[in-house]
């Protein structure tokens, strides 16, 4: 602003906060400030806080939402575990995973494989995981048709 009526109105705001002679004096009192401000709503927000002894239970263990929504979880844990299990030419699949590893070890790059094979054992890991799942969701399903 270039008018100086207006900076008349306003001598100090032009200034700026780093400039001037006081200007280590102003940094020191903003940080004091900020400091003061965290100090004060960070012991209120502890403050504020409830015990967790004094927490509401939950209302239900959530079993009809998921009696609900077990035939899409199934459908998706297989979806997952026939793409994993797929042939080589399955993109996701392990055994495609595997070939991309042999293929770099064969072509001598050895980080390219050593990144592979970690991918491959997370795959592989997904698979066991999916399966126990899958066994889960059977059980699960069985006690929702019995309600």
């Amino acid at each position: 602003m270039r008018n100086a009526k207006f900076r008349g109105t306003f001598p100090g705001l032009f200034r700026g906060p780093l400039r001037g002679p006081f200007r280590g004096r102003r940094i020191a009192a903003a940080v004091l400030a900020a400091t003061a401000v965290l100090t004060v709503t960070a012991s209120s927000a502890f403050a504020d806080a409830t015990p967790a002894s004094s927490a509401k239970p939950p209302a239900s263990d959530g079993a009809k939402g998921i009696c609900k929504h077990e035939p899409k979880t199934e459908k998706r844990v297989e979806r997952a575990l026939k793409r994993l299990d797929g042939g080589a030419g399955t993109v996701g699949s392990v055994a495609r995973m595997r070939g991309r590893e042999d293929a770099a070890k064969k072509a001598g790059h050895s980080a390219v494989a050593t990144y592979l094979g970690h991918r491959l054992a997370s795959r592989e890991g997904r698979v066991t995981g999916l399966q126990q799942r899958e066994r889960d969701l059977k059980a699960v399903a069985a006690w929702c048709a019995a309600q």
